[in-house]
This record gives structure tokens, sequence and C-alpha cells, in this order.
């Protein structure tokens, strides 16, 4: 018998190595070489159907290809439909990923339930409409029972769904074929193993061919599949970077454990938007959904405290009012300090130097703490002029008006920058109760319900704060 040599992958490109290096030669990442077995070429395509017989494709103008495809699926959960852009596509693989407890093997036998109960049953359907989705839930992490317990937390028990607790790939394939499933749930990627790779579960070889092997089975049962992914400690997905490659869809549920609110993003999407998010709240029945996710991050929100602004932030096609929180205080140390939860420290320091150079509020010097609250991240630059006046706000210690709120990008100079999509977040701010929203004066258009107040840079935005707590703001027309 030969002897089998190992060989290095790298966990982030996959490139192999016949020996270790310190660093990956194709994308440069240090030390992500993993030794693996060096194993024969993968047949995927034995998973589901045997190879003898099989004939090459053959390739047809792209005018011939009949446009439209299977109708999606959708979930029964509106703010998953809203992510995926309109529910499951058939034959499509979606990666779910987030840290530990925040909630991914919950939604995804939510998600089991809501396909496998009876349509009827959730939209009133005529009784001819009535028969529900066949689910195929394997996992590699709980046992039937366990996974029982967890479903009588739902609203609804979900007896139809079926459940297979087994770690080998191969074992899926019959329970695959009997029972038809229009989407198979796998939690987790990482705990499957294949007997074409002689290494643990879970390492880069493992998880890499046993991706291959259920993403060549769903394309060819027209089967949509979930995999459950794990999280490294820095928050990438583990494993190797090629298993996002596989995947049609990967999806990441952010959130922090100590509040009840878990976002779900798109990072890939081959068949929709990545710019779409569904809010969710985790409760004692399992997930909610957030329709109105404004009015609940709002909810906790104290007026007149000082250095809290409202920053009416755009998701997608959504509107989100988000309360910044900012702390100014004393400096206990010879370096002052810099933390932000929900924001980019780096921004951050960005908008501390152009505060104390164009609008002379200087915080450089003291120790500063952001907040967005909520557990939300906050990626877009349209937040920048609420940041700006929440230090400010806490470094004065003069509260920002209760009806006001602000939009703007901040740039070096000083300068307001005008942001897009303005009309959208100006209407859900009117919605709410805030009558003066601070925008670039490039944007200041009329807009019932709201009054616009127009903003050139940082020093204005300043002194209208500073207007505020005189009482002697000039009227605007």
């Amino acid at each position: 018998m030969a002897k089998r040599r190992s060989i290095y992958a790298c966990t982030e490109c996959g490139a192999q190595s016949p020996r270790w290096l310190g660093r990956c030669p194709q994308c440069g990442s240090w030390s992500t070489l993993v030794e693996e077995v060096e194993s024969s070429p993968s047949r995927a395509a034995e998973f589901v159907t045997p190879s003898p017989g099989a004939t090459a494709g053959k390739a047809v103008a792209l005018r011939d290809v009949a446009g439209g495809g299977a109708p999606r699926i959708p979930t029964g959960i509106g703010e998953l439909d809203r992510v995926l852009g309109g529910g499951l596509v058939p034959g499509a693989v979606v990666l779910l990923g987030g840290e530990p407890g925040i909630g991914k093997s919950t939604l995804a036998l939510q998600l089991a339930a809501s396909l496998v109960t009876p349509r009827a049953a959730r939209t009133g359907d005529a009784p001819n409409t009535a028969r529900g989705l066949s689910v195929l839930y394997v996992s590699g992490e709980e046992s039937a029972e366990q996974i029982r317990l967890r479903a009588e937390r739902l609203p609804e028990m979900p007896e139809n769904l079926r459940v297979l607790a087994e770690t080998r790939a191969e074992a899926i394939a019959e329970p695959w074929r009997e029972t038809k499933p229009a989407l198979v749930l796998v939690d987790s990627i990482q705990t499957l193993q294949t007997e074409r790779v002689e290494s643990a579960a879970g390492s880069v070889a493992q998880v890499r061919e046993c991706a291959a092997l259920l993403a060549t089975a769903a394309k060819a049962t027209q089967t949509a599949v979930v995999l459950v992914g794990h999280v490294t400690k820095d928050g990438g997905l583990a494993g190797p970077r090629v298993l996002e490659h596989l995947v049609d869809v990967v999806l990441f549920f952010e959130g922090d454990r100590g509040h009840s609110y878990r976002v779900l993003r798109a990072v890939k999407n081959r068949f929709g938007s990545t710019l779409e998010v569904g809010v969710f709240s985790m409760g004692d029945a399992g997930l909610v959904a957030v329709e109105n996710p404004s009015e609940l991050f709002l909810a906790e929100r104290r007026t007149g405290t000082p250095g809290s602004c409202v920053v009416p932030l755009l998701e997608g096609t959504r509107p989100i009012l988000l309360e910044v929180q900012a702390l100014v205080a004393p400096a206990s140390y010879g370096t002052a300090r810099r933390t932000a939860i929900g924001f980019d420290e780096g921004r951050l320091a960005l908008l501390l130097a152009v505060l104390a150079r164009r609008g002379n509020i200087d915080a450089l010097a003291s120790d500063v703490y952001l907040n967005a609250t909520g557990g939300v991240r906050i990626s877009e630059p349209a937040a920048d002029l609420g940041v700006v006046l929440a230090v400010a706000s806490s470094r004065l210690d003069l509260p920002i008006p209760a009806d006001a709120a602000a939009i703007g990008e901040v740039g070096l100079g000083g300068e307001v920058r005008r942001v897009a999509r303005l009309e959208p977040r100006v209407k859900e701010a009117a919605r709410l109760g805030f009558r003066r929203i601070l925008v670039p004066r490039a944007s200041a258009i009329a807009m019932p319900g709201a009054e616009l107040v127009p903003i050139d840079g940082v020093a204005e935005a300043v002194a209208w704060l500073l207007a505020q707590s005189r009482g002697d703001l000039p009227k605007r027309a």
C-alpha cells in the first residue's frame, strides 16, 4: 500500500504547498498553512447519481437558454426573505455564520418549522394549497432528542420535520434520496466528515470536501441547502476561504448576546442584493422578526442627556433610526483612550481630529467613548455628523434637542457632504416625531413633515448646538 504524503493547505485561499511555510505564497497570509493528508481527486457526482453512463454536457447559445428558472421558495419569515431577495432558490447553497449563541441554530430550526407547516395554517389559504414542504434537518452537534427540546420552545411544534443526527457525509445521501426534500439544513458544516479524506472533522480538507459534496447534490437535485458555519476568534468563517466561493449566499448573524436584537446581513448573494438587512429579537419562543426596528432601537432613549444624537441610517432599502451615545471624560493616564462599540475606531479618531481642528472642540486630550445602541454596527459615513454632534454635546455638556436628528458625511476639511437617498431617511425621522433634521446644505430641499437645517461644516454644526442652548437660533425661512 502506497504511503500517503502530507501537504499543507492555506485556510484563507485554499492554496497547497508540499512543505510548511510561514506565509502563504498565493494570498500572502501569515500562519495559515495547515497540514492535511493528500487524497485522491474528489468524485462529488457519485454522491447523488452513479457515474457510469454519465454524458458530457453540451454548450448552448445564451439566447436559447430558458429564462426565469424555478420560482423562489418563500420561507415564511419576512426578515429572512428580505435578506435572501424573496426566498430560497432551488439548488442554491446558503452559508449561515455567526458567533456562538447568537441564534444560528434557532433560525435554522424556525426556517424548517415554517416550511413544513401547512401553508394554510400560516397564510389562511384554501385547503387545496395546504400541503407543507419536505425538509431534512441534519445535525452533527445535537441528538434528535435535543433538537425536539429546542423545538418545543417554538409557537408550533414542527411534527413533520425529518431529523437526522449524523456526522458522516455519505450517510446523508440515502435519506436525501428517500425524502426528496425541498430544503436540507446542515448544522454544522464543521462537524461533517467524508471517507474520501483522512483527517479530523473540521479540518480544512474535510470542510472543503463536504461542502463540495453537498453543493453538487444541491445542484443535481434542485434542493436548497442551508449550511450553518462556525466563526473563528477573529470573526471570520471557520474553514478555508474556498468555502465562501463554493456557496451561493453567505449570511452573517450580528449582535451582542447582552442585547436581544439580532441583525442578519448578506455578505454574498448571487440571487439578490447584499444591501438588505433583517432585524430579529431573541425571546423565549425563539427569534421574532422586527417589522419596525427604529421604534425598537429608540424605545429606551432618554431625552435631555448630553452626548446623545439620533442618526437616520439606511440599510438597503430600509431606513433605520439609531441612537449614538458619546462620553468625553478626563484622561486617567498619559495617553487618551478611544473606545468605540459598533463604530470604527479609526473613523472616530479621524472625526475627533476634524472636530478639534475645524470645530474648535478639543477632545483629543480626553478619553472618548462611543456606543451605537442596540448592538448594531454602523458602517456608512452618513452617521459622521451625528457622531460629531454627540461628542461635542458631551464635551460641552449641552443636550441636543429631543426632536433633532443629524445626517451627513464629514470630510477632512470639516465640510459636511451629501449622502445617498436622503428622502427616505427624512420621512422615517419625521414619522417618529423628529421635526428638525440637520442635513448637508447641498441636499437641503423642502420636504413635508420636517424642517431641514442646512449645515455647511462642523463649525456650523457646533454653532447650531450652542445657539440651541442659548435659545437664540435665528429663524430660517
